[in-house]
């Protein structure tokens, strides 16, 4: 299955000032999967290892200083000839700081060696970042990705030709049914791949079910023990924070007297590995908007959609007929592709309790409303509200009809959100 990964691993390769990859991003996501297939297709050969309680392997890369050495010992352990320009070199599960210093050597020495390293830890990101190394996050598949897994080619290139243009899609209602499916699956690969097999909706869950277990698998790496049971209890109640009319995090949700303080930890772990994102609430606008929000007001959104289906335990005719689920699962969706567009999040509430879901701002300062309307929750009157109080002058209110434009104002429909990044708006 193609993924946008790919793009990039060329560019890479190409790179005339090439240094050793990290690959980070959560588990499940189709990480090493994907580089190996890149390996396969671009290389004359690659190896491949598993760092996971490997001891022999990561005491040889913290103690060794000589990269010839290195690439000796590695050919001798993989039995393959290591060719500088044409093995590519892969080493999955890198958790140690120390043995991501051996790769530096190779950065700082420009070997030209083809080294990709593979991360779930983002929150080691600060201990490993150097000049001699190149990072380069990962998720799960988008809906157009999705739609490439389908086969569904011309419908993903329409919708981008669509949005660019500004016209109408004639095929709005097959895009419309067929995010609904990505909705129930989400954009895990092996979720993807069982899905399009034709696996029942029950076993599709038991699977998403093995997935969060691998999620909550995580939390023992928290370095404070009983961060992990504050973790798992964050992370299980987010359905239910979404669920609410007021979206805010509530420590009371957690348990009687629960206090800010006690979950922060857990919290940070949580958006630091990719696994929740986070929107802070902002009263004011101004650039930069980080500068205007409220630290201890925000809401967490699911890292995957079909996992928070599945926390839901919702069928797939639950979302055609309960409007309020359908806007949690919207909202979570929109959250989550521009998150992992590189987009900061935030949302607007003012005195008068007039709210705009979310508040982006691109590269060049440009700040852009967004918001979501639904049949049940239409809310014409804050976006307006909002555009004339802070002088903005493009919105887009995100809908289940087609594209289409009034005065300054793009109505997006729900499935056409990969659209929005830093190229297009």
């Amino acid at each position: 299955m193609e993924r946008k990964i790919s793009a990039y691993l060329h560019k890479w390769k190409n790179d005339l000032v090439r240094k050793p990859l990290l690959l980070y991003g959560p588990r499940q996501i189709g990480k090493t999967f994907s580089v190996l297939e890149f390996g396969d297709k671009e290389y004359k050969n690659v190896v491949y290892f598993n760092l996971n309680n490997n001891t022999e392997l990561n005491d040889l890369l913290k103690k060794e200083k000589s990269t010839d050495k290195i690439i000796l010992s590695l050919s001798l352990i993989s039995g393959e000839t290591i060719l500088r320009e044409d093995t590519l070199i892969v080493f999955d599960n890198i958790e140690d700081v120390d043995v991501v210093r051996a790769f530096r050597m190779f950065g700082s020495e420009h070997s030209k060696y083809n080294i990709i390293m593979i991360t779930s830890r983002k929150d080691n990101l600060n201990k490993y970042k150097s000049e001699e190394l190149q990072f380069k996050s990962m998720y799960g598949f988008d809906f157009e990705e999705y739609l490439w897994a389908r086969n569904e080619i011309d419908l993903a290139n329409s919708i981008r030709e669509c949005f660019e243009k500004r016209k109408t899609l004639p095929f709005h209602r097959l895009a419309l049914d067929l995010f609904t499916e990505y909705l129930c699956t989400g954009g895990l690969p092996e979720v993807i791949y069982a899905s399009l097999s034709g696996m029942s909706e029950a076993r599709i869950d038991a699977l998403k079910q093995k997935i969060i277990d691998v999620y909550r698998s995580e939390f023992i790496k928290n370095d404070n023990l009983i961060d992990i049971e504050r973790s798992n209890t964050v992370f299980n109640s987010i359905p239910y924070q979404l669920k609410k009319d007021n979206k805010k995090f509530q420590y009371g949700l957690l348990g009687f007297g629960r206090r800010k303080k006690e979950f922060d930890n857990s919290i940070e772990n949580l958006i630091s590995n990719q696994l929740v994102y986070r929107s802070y609430k902002i009263t004011d606008v101004k650039s930069p908007l980080s500068s205007c929000k409220d630290v201890d007001s925000f809401k967490l959104y699911l890292n995957d959609d079909g996992l928070l289906f599945s926390l839901f335990h919702l069928k797939k005719k639950d979302i055609l007929m309960d409007e309020k689920i359908k806007k949690v699962l919207y909202e979570n969706h929109i959250a989550k592709t521009l998150a992992e567009a590189n987009y900061s999040l935030y949302y607007y509430q003012s005195d008068g309790k007039a709210e705009v879901d979310f508040v982006i701002q691109n590269r060049l300062g440009k700040i852009i409303p967004i918001e979501l309307a639904t049949i049940s929750n239409s809310k014409a009157k804050s976006l307006s509200v909002f555009m004339k109080k802070y002088t903005v002058l493009e919105a887009y209110r995100v809908t289940e009809n087609n594209f289409l434009t009034k005065k300054d104002v793009r109505y997006l429909p729900i499935y056409a959100i990969f659209c929005l990044n830093d190229l297009k708006i």
